[in-house]
């Protein structure tokens, strides 16, 4: 089951969005500003955090650099009231992974939460990035290592073959 972390300073806004997400079987964590959910964050290890952009004390903005910075799988949506306007790039230099609109529409809610809980998931299981590059470099220098008799074989009966050739046409 996946755990999410709501932060809006509405109750209206945390019990819809709370309602809409327990019906889904996620475990849902209420708080009402960006530094509870700050500091709630490493207790609650949520998939997904859901955040007003506007929180108080911390914002929805700071809170997802935040996230992104401290916790690789996790992932952040935003929401904003219908009416309210959000700079959509400094949203998605934050590291914002969805935008929701308010008043919530269940589907929305739903669908967003379930993809992102998903990858969450799958990002909480894979190994960070660069321990699989050094696997990989790992593994390329296993293979050049093991096929090297074989290049240097292929090179020296190359280099022999054109000396030859070249030592036949100069007898010419």
């Amino acid at each position: 089951m996946s755990v999410i972390l709501l932060a809006d300073d509405s109750p209206h806004a945390q019990r819809m969005g709370e309602r809409i997400l327990r019906e889904e079987g996620y475990q849902v964590v209420c708080v009402a500003d960006g530094e509870a959910a700050a500091l709630r964050l490493p207790e609650i290890d949520p998939d997904v955090v859901i955040a007003d952009a506007y929180l108080p004390d911390l914002s929805g903005l700071d809170l997802c650099r935040y996230v992104k910075s401290s916790c690789r799988h996790v992932r952040v949506i935003l929401t904003v009231g219908s009416l309210e306007a959000l700079d959509e790039a400094a949203a998605k230099s934050a590291g914002c992974d969805a935008v929701i609109r308010k008043p919530f529409e269940a589907s929305v809610v739903i669908e967003t939460t379930a993809r992102l809980a998903r990858e969450a998931q799958f990002a909480r299981k894979a190994p960070p990035a660069a321990t699989q590059t050094e696997e990989v470099r790992a593994a390329v220098a296993r293979a050049v290592a093991a096929e090297m008799p074989n290049i240097l074989a292929r090179i020296t009966d190359e280099v022999t073959q054109k000396v030859l050739r070249e030592i036949k046409y100069a007898r010419q």
